[in-house]
């Protein structure tokens, strides 16, 4: 069975395989270069990239917690005009698309970001929701389907890629999120971003993180994202890209079966650099182990009770 094809097309960008790596764990993937070869990745979603540079919030901004990590990064970046300038050359000599990732305070943020990458050699671009919106009080963007609808929209129209929006599992209906973006627009969606959390230190009894409040990723979101994953590929038409504590193939193909037509890999790159391409091979393995040719023969499969 050498002929199995990985291959899938997410909103019209076509991936040689369907691992991607996240927005905010991967740099511009020049760190991870000296450890795995990037040109076998289905792709590299940048770090978070806003209209100019952001210095991040205080430190700490990481901490350990059992099956995790917590952060909170705060969007630090040099802003788009210094990817332009600076990184997305260097990316462009890899043989693999590139996906920019998007961050903004207001709707005007992101169609400023979007419009900055119009002329530039990029495959794809992933509008982050979970950014707090500074004109409704600081509540992400993601957490209402008008929010995400009208982000997505208003980025849609100065977009001349194909756009990814990248929900929040922080709300109540997972699924009227996905709409909005498709209502929106979107050409496709990804999930989930991290889980608000906390963590206290009872010595000092104060907050470990600096900003207090930070993200959850790794194996104890997993569960969580398999579901919302499930339940948004059940309620949108656009391709599902899931995420969510996968460190393994096995841990990529149930979010396959669950839906997904690719995956992205996140906190497992910390622990496991070579992560990445452990998924890649452990889906080939697993197609070959129940004779499967084609990727889509798994993708949504799942068989409920």
């Amino acid at each position: 069975m050498s002929n199995i094809s990985t291959e899938v097309n997410i909103g019209g960008i076509r991936l040689k395989n369907p691992v991607m790596v996240s927005s905010g764990t991967f740099g511009y993937g020049r760190e991870y270069s000296q450890y795995i070869d990037l040109n076998k990745l289905g792709a590299i979603v940048t770090k978070g990239t806003s209209a100019v540079p952001r210095k991040g919030n205080k430190p700490p901004r990481v901490a350990e917690t059992p099956g995790g990590m917590l952060n909170a990064i705060g969007l630090q970046n040099p802003g788009v005009q210094s990817f332009i300038k600076n990184d997305l050359t260097w990316l462009r000599g890899l043989d693999t698309k590139i996906i920019v990732n998007i961050v903004g305070k207001t709707v005007e943020d992101y169609v400023e970001v979007a419009s900055a990458l119009k002329e530039a050699d990029v495959d794809g671009i992933e509008l982050n929701l979970s950014c707090p919106n500074v004109k409704a009080g600081c509540m992400a963007f993601g957490t209402t389907y008008a929010g995400v609808k009208e982000v997505t929209q208003r980025v849609k129209e100065v977009c001349n890629k194909p756009l990814i929006v990248k929900l929040t599992p922080n709300v109540t209906s997972i699924e009227e999120s996905a709409q909005g973006a498709e209502e929106g627009g979107a050409d496709a969606i990804s999930l989930i971003n991290t889980i608000l959390a906390m963590a206290i230190d009872i010595h000092t009894k104060r907050p470990i993180l600096g900003n207090n409040l930070g993200g959850l990723s790794g194996p104890a979101v997993k569960p969580i994202a398999v579901r919302m994953v499930w339940q948004a590929s059940k309620a949108v038409k656009i391709p599902v890209i899931g995420m969510g504590g996968i460190m393994s193939g096995d841990d990529a193909v149930e979010f396959l079966l669950a839906g997904a037509s690719a995956v992205s890999i996140g906190t497992a790159t910390f622990v496991n650099p070579g992560a990445p391409i452990d998924v890649i091979n452990g889906i080939e393995e697993y197609m070959r182990k129940y004779g499967y040719m084609d990727l889509s023969q798994i993708i949504g499969k799942a068989e409920l009770n």
